[in-house]
């Protein structure tokens, strides 16, 4: 299935604040915000918002969040998300929660490799750093 992914924009920001606070146990709802209109690239899934993608910088692209709505998982839609950061040829890093099983599955099976530790990273819990090079795609 193919999953229609376009960059946010302005009239996006509500649903994407729904989806930041029903997705990620830790929101920063400013940098969303910022990054709609700003520096930051917001790549989001659907004519409707299902889920987005914000990545800051280039070479290496940072992935700062990447969420889908409840509802609209488990269909591809965070995998073509993600496709269309790593698609522009760059780098790319981002941490997850070291206890998060699920979530560095998901970035392992797209080509991501823990590359360190990070001790206390979140407010209650230990982080991992995670590095896509380019060129390991095959």
């Amino acid at each position: 299935m193919s999953h229609r992914i376009r960059p946010a924009t302005p009239a996006d920001r509500p649903r994407l604040l729904a989806i930041q606070s029903a997705s990620l146990a830790s929101t920063w709802p400013e940098l969303l915000e910022t990054a709609i209109t700003g520096p930051g690239r917001v790549l989001v899934s659907g004519h409707t918002a299902v889920g987005y993608a914000l990545a800051v910088g280039s070479d290496p692209t940072h992935l700062a969040e990447l969420a889908v709505a409840p509802g609209h998982r488990n269909a591809g839609r965070g995998s073509a998300l993600l496709k269309a950061v790593l698609d522009d040829g760059d780098d790319c890093r981002l941490t997850a929660r070291a206890d998060d099983e699920r979530a560095r599955r998901f970035y392992e099976r797209h080509g991501f490799r823990v590359d360190r530790f990070l001790p206390n990273h979140y407010e209650h819990g230990d982080g991992v750093a995670m590095v896509y090079q380019s060129d390991d795609r095959s």
